[in-house]
């Protein structure tokens, strides 16, 4: 084996130095349909191999002065030649499938100055009203709205039954809506 490895890399030389037809119609008869069956093995499809596996080898003809025999086997350098355009290609495909006028890719409007005010009074009063309630209430509200917790989470949590979680979260609501409909703000 150690000849062939040789002697492939005598070819890929001849290639380099001489652009060698014969030598590269060689190994392109030797490594495509070996690299076709490798890039099939990775996923891609007997057409898309094909495709690659003669990029691979294009490559191999066109940069043949930068192989190295000391730091690899032909074989070992096509197949990572190959492996790359086939990823390369697969990003390329990847890519593509973006539509770029999907509305999800497109940058949302600015918000309106006068609602990001509207807002910033409206999480004021919030805080507000919730610093007036009891520290367990705050503690529930917390729970259920800034963690996401079900009210039956937040009982196994707080070791606290689910009749009274349920309760204290719809009295601190209730306390809640009041101290805010006093304040103007009638969207809770």
């Amino acid at each position: 084996m150690a000849s062939e490895r040789d002697e492939f890399a005598d070819l890929v030389e001849r290639i380099a130095r001489h652009r060698d037809r014969e030598a590269f119609g060689r190994l392109f008869d030797h490594f495509t349909p070996r690299l076709e069956a490798y890039l099939i093995r990775l996923g891609s499809d007997a057409g898309s191999a094909e495709e690659l596996a003669q990029e691979a080898m294009v490559t191999l003809w066109r940069k043949a002065a930068l192989f190295d025999r000391t730091k690899s086997s032909v074989g070992t350098w096509l197949y990572r030649i190959a492996r790359n355009r086939r990823i390369d290609a697969h990003r390329r495909n990847r890519d593509a499938a973006l539509d770029p006028e999907e509305p999800l890719l497109q940058p949302s409007a600015p918000e309106d100055a006068d609602e990001i005010i509207d807002a910033r009074r409206r999480e004021d009063k919030i805080r507000v009203a919730l610093a007036v309630l009891p520290p367990e209430q705050i503690e529930l509200v917390r729970l259920a709205f800034y963690s996401g917790l079900s009210h039956s989470q937040i009982a196994e949590q707080s070791g606290l039954p689910l009749g009274t979680v349920k309760s204290r979260i719809r009295l601190a609501f209730s306390r809640l809506r009041k101290a805010l409909e006093d304040d103007g703000l009638t969207e809770f």
